[in-house]
This record gives C-alpha cells, sequence and structure tokens, in this order.
C-alpha cells in the first residue's frame, strides 16, 4: 500500500444512502428518544469515526485495483449491505416510528441501523485497500453499535 491519493465515487454513493435517510429521521425521531445518557466514551468513538469515515471513504489513500481476484465481491457484499441498511430505514419510516422500531432487530442483524453501515464502510475500506477507513470504519462502529446497543438494552429493561 503506497497511499495513492484518489476520489472513491464508490464512497460518495455510500455516504449519499448514510445521509439522506439520516437527514429525513431528523424529523421523524421515535417518541421518548434522548441521548442524555449515551456513554460519553462510546459518544467520542461515534464523532471521531464519523468524521475519519467520511473523509477516508472519499479519499481512501489506499491501492484500489479491480484486478485482484474476489476484490469485487467485497465491493458487492458492502454495496448489499448498504442496500439493506435502506430497506431498514423504509421500514422505519413506514412503521410507528417508536424506539422498537428504530433498534429492532433486521433480517436477523441486532442493532442493524449501526451494525449495518459500519460493516459495510469496512468492507469498502478492504475494497480499496485503505487501512485508513478500515480503522475509521472500526471507530465508528464500536461507538455507533455500543450506543445503539446502550439504547437497545434501556429498551429491553423497559419492557420487561
Amino acid at each position: 500500500m503506497n497511499g495513492n491519493f484518489t476520489f472513491s465515487w464508490a464512497g460518495l454513493l455510500f455516504l449519499v444512502m448514510l445521509f439522506v435517510p439520516n437527514i429525513l429521521w431528523i424529523k421523524n425521531k421515535p417518541e421518548g428518544y434522548t441521548n442524555e445518557h449515551e456513554n460519553k466514551i462510546l459518544v467520542v468513538l461515534e464523532r471521531i469515526g464519523q468524521i475519519l469515515t467520511v473523509i477516508f471513504a472519499l479519499f481512501p489513500f489506499g491501492e484500489t485495483t479491480q484486478d485482484e481476484p474476489g476484490q469485487i465481491w467485497i465491493l458487492a457484499v458492502a454495496f448489499i449491505l448498504m442496500v439493506l441498511y435502506e430497506l431498514w430505514w423504509i421500514r422505519y419510516f413506514r412503521s410507528d416510528q417508536t424506539l422498537s422500531d428504530f433498534y429492532t432487530t433486521f433480517f436477523g442483524i441486532p442493532v442493524a441501523g449501526a451494525v449495518l453501515p459500519s460493516a459495510a464502510f469496512l468492507l469498502l475500506g478492504m475494497y480499496d485497500q485503505s487501512l485508513w477507513l478500515m480503522a475509521s470504519a472500526i471507530i465508528l462502529g464500536i461507538g455507533h453499535i455500543g450506543i445503539h446497543y446502550q439504547h437497545y438494552k434501556e429498551l429491553d429493561t423497559r419492557t420487561d
């Protein structure tokens, strides 16, 4: 990896797929949603991961070479994860938009709203052969999945 400076159209597409439903969510938050009691360390990791993931998704500083066997499959799986993420959002927007709807599993994936994009960006980093994007996606995933899991567990204790 010599760290080529390139622009990633796939990264831009993934970011659009990430941001559009999140912008719509701002006006469609579930009743009772709050971020007051979120673990501060997870919040910091999530924010750092968000910033770095945006930067390195657009400019992966890797060695994207489509001639390696199997590499296109990594991109395909990453894209499928982002399509599942979009479908998860569609299900949420069509639901009653409760906390349960927001933190539910999707196709057997727990806290899918956090797991799917984190995994997709990790795979995008693998496709681009960008350690920077992979590390950013891991940092994002620790924070984002951790926060969603925390909310899920709080929701689970409220319904017991």
